[in-house]
């Protein structure tokens, strides 16, 4: 659940402000996607572990009014829901406190006894939201049964070598490329280094999310793919937007540089509008 304070600044340590309107949304990086994939097209199947409480009825709710499948929503009789505090100024730019909650206890006896089947998944689209090695888990067994897997590696956390030539995409912003890779960016130059250091430890295709500054696409050459220019009252969930997109233009057999333009402009209307699920657009306004 995020929950949501607008503010004119960031506070400083120890600083008490006044802020301005609050309001609670469903989100999670996870949901955020899997919402996204369904609301522009993609069919879905969504895992997650919550708390036994009112955030996930209300996700519940939710994810049965978008039509995905809610069988796969574990529970943990322990933890709560994972929240989200989200601080955004005046400029749409948004700070972020992630509280995991049931989200750490999804663990690799849960990914053994889904009963989900793999035979009609053709990518498997991960964030960093869960332990990593769960995250591990699902990796190794999606690409031995042949699947492509896409990682958005938010957020940024150290991740184990082997995993890299196992991914068919991975998808950081400029904070996480620069943290994953540990090459410092201080312009174009760095960033395509950032993206050589992650494609030479095995990644199939690299794509660093720039903001307004859009896309770098890299996959052995750096291809610079421009952002919609719009004005934008909130980031959160914008990520998100751009991989549940990205995700469903290549499921649809669409070439790298055509996903990309259909993720910036998903991304590009997200931004436009208040909340992280709120904000997701729809295939027809696309």
């Amino acid at each position: 659940m995020d929950l949501v304070v607008k503010i004119n600044q960031f506070p400083l340590p120890g600083e008490t402000l006044l802020g301005g309107d609050f309001f609670m949304n469903n989100g999670g990086k996870g949901a955020n996607q899997a919402i996204a994939v369904s609301r522009l097209g993609g069919n879905v199947q969504f895992v997650c572990k919550t708390g036994r409480d009112s955030f996930r009825e209300k996700t519940v709710n939710l994810f049965k009014e978008e039509g995905i499948d809610t069988r796969w929503m574990l529970i943990d009789e322990e933890k709560p829901s994972g929240v989200a505090v989200i601080m955004v100024d005046k400029s749409g730019e948004n700070s972020i406190v992630v509280a995991p909650g049931a989200n750490s206890s999804l663990c690799v006896s849960d990914i053994d006894n889904l009963d989900s089947e793999w035979e009609p998944i053709g990518y498997v689209l991960l964030q960093l939201e869960i332990p990593i090695e769960t995250v591990t888990h699902i990796v190794d067994l999606a690409f031995d049964k042949g699947k492509k897997v896409i990682l958005n590696p938010a957020p940024a956390a150290d991740l184990p070598e082997d995993l890299f030539r196992k991914l068919h995409i991975i998808t950081p912003n400029k904070i996480e490329a620069e943290s994953i890779s540990g090459v410092k960016i201080t312009g174009k130059e760095s960033l395509v280094k950032a993206a050589e250091v992650l494609h030479g430890w095995g990644a199939d295709n690299v794509i660093i999310t720039l903001g307004s500054e859009g896309v770098l696409l890299y996959n052995g050459t750096p291809k610079w793919i421009p952002a919609i220019p719009t004005g934008a009252v909130d980031s959160t969930g914008a990520g998100d937007v751009f991989n549940a997109a990205l995700t469903v233009a290549l499921s649809e057999g669409k070439d790298f540089e055509e996903a990309v333009q259909f993720a910036n402009k998903a991304a590009s209307i997200s931004i436009t509008r208040y909340g992280a699920i709120p904000s997701i657009p729809y295939r027809n306004e696309l």
